[in-house]
């Protein structure tokens, strides 16, 4: 698959909407995901490079990593807000999902729990998580997926742009959180 274009687009300092939405498009029509084929793909750690929402928390800023814990395997996932830089371990703003997979290309999402997860201090991780009483059905059409990029589609039409981050494990994210 070739997602060089997109991904030179992600490196600048502002990316073009209409550019990435061209090369998105081009990507779904030539390349489009089948979770029946791929669903080995979508277990990882997604960090989020590009969002065409509105929404300050699904923004790419420089100083906040969102981060995007896929385990369809274990029907559990996260999306996880921190800090960048030293203390980016240190404490994150979670949201537990439980995930169901639909293909070719839907993942079913039901938001669990939501709250703060702390440092790790051996196999314990601190946290202070409440539950989520969501009463509307979610879910992401994985469009394109590689062992790089993911780029989907939420239930709202937002796109989303995300690239794997090789160097997290799903496993030292989520341990103990269970959704």
């Amino acid at each position: 698959m070739n997602c060089g274009a997109l991904l030179q687009e992600l490196e600048q300092r502002r990316p073009q909407a209409s550019r990435i939405n061209e090369l998105v498009s081009a990507l779904e029509r030539n390349h489009p995901c089948d979770l029946n084929k791929q669903r080995h793909q979508l277990e990882a750690v997604w960090e989020l490079r590009w969002s065409s929402s509105s929404q300050p928390y699904l923004q790419v800023q420089p100083w906040l990593q969102n981060l995007q814990v896929l385990q369809p395997s274990c029907g559990r996932g996260m999306n996880l807000l921190r800090l960048n830089g030293v203390i980016a371990p240190l404490i994150g703003v979670a949201v537990m999902a439980e995930l169901t997979l639909e293909p070719p290309q839907r993942v079913g999402v039901r938001f669990r729990q939501g709250g703060l997860i702390g440092p790790r201090l051996g196999s314990i991780q601190g946290r202070l998580l409440t539950a989520i009483n969501q009463d509307f059905p979610a879910w992401l059409d994985i469009t394109v997926l590689n062992e790089q990029l993911r780029v989907c589609r939420g239930n709202n039409g937002t796109l989303f742009v995300l690239l794997r981050r090789d160097d997290l494990s799903c496993e030292e994210l989520l341990p103990n959180v269970h959704a």
